[in-house]
């Protein structure tokens, strides 16, 4: 061996016991999974986050590292989708309305007035076929749907008491940016606002708006009763999330992988969905004895009365949510529209 073969072949296995490390330490780092979502820890949505947390980062034996990002910390709700298609998160728990802006208006359907009166048709018509078919529409945008949580009924808060349809009339009310919310909340008179959920403790205080269609729990853990006089317990509609993921990181990932994933995904679902009627009394009770805001609960004829003028905007969005759609849906959910 010449002298400069030598020092060719020792420069080579240097070379290759600094690297060493560094390729091990490669093949061993942990992928990372972004979650991030708009609401507070302590939520449903925010508890669920974190049990898939610890499930996936268990059952992956440190393989996955589940980082979440709560309470907008990362994107407010209008940019966190753009930032899933981009691949700067991996993962989040929208509402569905957030998807008719995102080029797929039929989940608008799910925010139809009382066509989900009870917790047993909102789980009849998301863990159907009708809910399995609604996520399938996620793929061509990138996206792939997981799973639904549930975060319980819709309320309003207010500064007066909302029992009769005219009560409503003239209010600025923040809604999620959705079509059919908007055509609804016009229908009985109020001035629809859409703005980031984490601007709406300001915009409450402030006066920009009059009130919020939220839900109990986003009453209590953003604290909106110290900024309103009134919650009314109207549930008109229920708020869905929806657990998706960057549809190409998600097919990228071992299919060992990803199964395991998807089963943990699968049990936090369960756990998150089983918090709900537990943080809706919760909430019930505590912004009760915190004695700032009235909770109203409408009598059966008061709710009936809305109820009345909030249908018929179930005929002027078949237009825009496809007749087929909106049947599916009322077969799902076991709903029409005389049904009381």
């Amino acid at each position: 061996m010449t002298r400069r073969t030598f020092l060719q072949a020792s420069l080579a296995a240097g070379l290759a016991c600094v690297l060493a490390p560094t390729i091990s330490q490669a093949q061993s780092a942990p992928i990372i999974i972004k979650f991030s979502h708009v609401a507070a820890v302590d939520t449903p949505k925010g508890q669920g986050a974190e049990r898939f947390k610890k499930l996936a980062e268990e059952r992956t034996k440190g393989r996955v590292k589940v980082e979440v990002y709560p309470n907008s910390q990362l994107y407010k709700d209008k940019e966190e989708l753009e930032a899933l298609q981009l691949g700067s998160v991996q993962m989040l728990a929208p509402s569905v309305s957030k998807f008719g802006p995102f080029g797929i208006k039929e989940f608008e359907a799910f925010d139809l007035p009382f066509v989900t009166p009870d917790q047993a048709s909102y789980q009849k018509a998301v863990g159907g076929e009708f809910g399995q078919a609604m996520l399938k529409k996620l793929d061509a945008k990138g996206v792939r749907g997981l799973a639904y949580w549930d975060a319980g009924f819709r309320v309003i808060t207010s500064n007066k008491p909302l029992r009769r349809p005219e009560d409503f009339k003239g209010l600025k009310i923040r809604i999620n940016s959705s079509k059919v919310i908007d055509a609804q909340m016009r229908a009985v008179g109020v001035i629809p606002q859409n703005m980031a959920f984490s601007e709406v403790y300001q915009a409450l205080q402030s006066g920009v708006v009059d009130g919020a269609d939220v839900t109990l729990s986003n009453v209590l853990t953003q604290k909106l009763y110290e900024v309103q006089k009134y919650v009314t317990l109207l549930h008109h509609s229920h708020q869905a999330y929806a657990v998706v993921v960057n549809r190409k990181f998600w097919e990228g990932l071992p299919k060992d992988l990803r199964d395991t994933l998807e089963l943990a995904m699968a049990d936090a679902t369960t756990y998150a969905n089983g918090l709900t009627l537990a943080d809706e009394r919760n909430a019930y009770d505590k912004i009760k004895a915190a004695g700032k805001a009235t909770l109203v609960e409408p009598t059966p004829a008061e709710r009936d009365a809305i109820r009345a003028v909030m249908v018929q905007t179930h005929k002027d969005m078949e237009g825009r949510l496809g007749r087929d759609t909106m049947q599916a849906l009322y077969k799902a959910s076991d709903f029409s529209v005389g049904k009381r």
